[in-house]
């Protein structure tokens, strides 16, 4: 059994929040590795900016700026995003430092400094994510941990029979909405036109950062409310459980990507789930999906729209991309995205 302390200094948020509420993707993650690292039977303490102590699936979780008990001794400390994180706890056997958005923000002066002088492994999600640090830039060590995908959405059966056209988004609406609403109005929805486009989309995921983008948010989302005539539902963010089911009853998730996506859970949950998905080659989105066989990576609106209208149109294509998703894109789960946090903890060679 190892120790692990894990740390963030973002949002508030602990262990009951993902069951309860929404919970963007960088938090879902924290919370989901450290209930694996339980479940594997290592302890794990939580220092971050939740409201109160509380122990939550074994997770022992505490305000960070509380004066918490933790061993003095700890096997492996992750400083999740924050460069003030990096050098909390001096005494540890493997440093490693999780980052979640593009490198790029890695070059700023007081992150550099950090990574020089601690030179904690940094653990990136994707080969997307890894080409934005570029090999001159310090570290300890480079490593690709994809994502894990919940249990909750690794148990869906093959459907009998393709459910009604019915598209969802269930990404930040300033991530391609806009663009999403434009292409629906204009090609996909008239060609189809029992087609439904259900929005689970709100600044309530992201907490303080979403008030922050509160106003820009509620533009695009004030849009998409005001398309009911063209089939389009806003439906608001919802829990985890309650996307799960909402996306057993989906045909197509359609997302454009974004450059500053380094994973996009929303595309892994629903592609887990045997929901095919139509995007583009923009960001790391084109690597959660096989092109072809469980989506579509489309080279440009034409393509995108006719790529939607077949899969809410043609039973039989999306019978065959919903098996595929099921059969591929459900195999890596949080126990072995933690699986690969030990091993990386107590290697003992050199880490790329």
């Amino acid at each position: 059994m190892a120790t692990f302390l894990l740390t963030d200094d973002g949002i508030e948020f602990d262990g009951r929040t993902l069951s309860e509420h929404p919970l963007g993707g960088a938090e879902t993650a924290f919370v989901s590795l450290a209930e694996a690292l339980v479940a594997s039977g290592h302890r794990v303490f939580v220092r971050n900016r939740c409201r109160r102590a509380v122990t939550f699936r074994g997770v022992d979780y505490a305000p960070l700026d509380d004066v918490a008990p933790v061993p003095t001794r700890v096997d492996v400390y992750v400083a999740n995003r924050s460069h003030a994180l990096i050098s909390l706890h001096p005494r540890v056997r493997r440093r490693i430092f999780w980052i979640h958005n593009p490198a790029r923000y890695l070059f700023k002066p007081r992150y550099l400094r950090r990574l020089a002088w601690y030179r904690p492994v940094i653990v990136f999600s994707g080969e997307y994510h890894r080409a934005g640090y570029p090999a001159w830039a310090p570290s300890g060590g480079r490593a690709v941990i994809p994502y894990g995908i919940e249990e909750r959405f690794r148990h869906a059966s093959v459907r009998k029979a393709p459910p009604p056209p019915r598209a969802v988004f269930t990404s930040n609406p300033m991530r391609s909405l806009d663009w999403i609403l434009t292409l629906w109005a204009a090609r996909i929805r008239p060609a189809v036109p029992a087609a439904e486009l259900h929005v689970f989309s709100g600044k309530a995921t992201y907490g303080a950062a979403g008030e922050r983008k509160a106003g820009a948010m509620a533009a695009v989302l004030d849009r998409a409310a005001a398309m009911a005539a063209d089939g389009v539902v806003l439906r608001g963010p919802v829990s985890k459980d309650d996307l799960a089911a909402e996306l057993s009853q989906s045909r197509a998730l359609v997302y454009r990507g974004d450059v500053g996506e380094t994973f996009c859970l929303a595309v892994g949950e629903a592609q887990a789930m045997g929901v095919p998905a139509v995007l583009q080659n923009i960001g790391c989105v084109a690597e959660r999906i096989v092109d072809g066989v469980t989506g579509t990576v489309a080279p440009d609106e034409e393509a995108f729209a006719t790529a939607t209208i077949r899969l809410l149109t043609d039973d039989a294509h999306w019978m065959s991309q919903h098996k595929a998703a099921l059969e591929r894109q459900r195999r890596w789960g949080w126990q072995d995205a933690a699986a690969a946090f030990v091993d990386l903890a107590f290697s003992d060679g050199v880490i790329e």
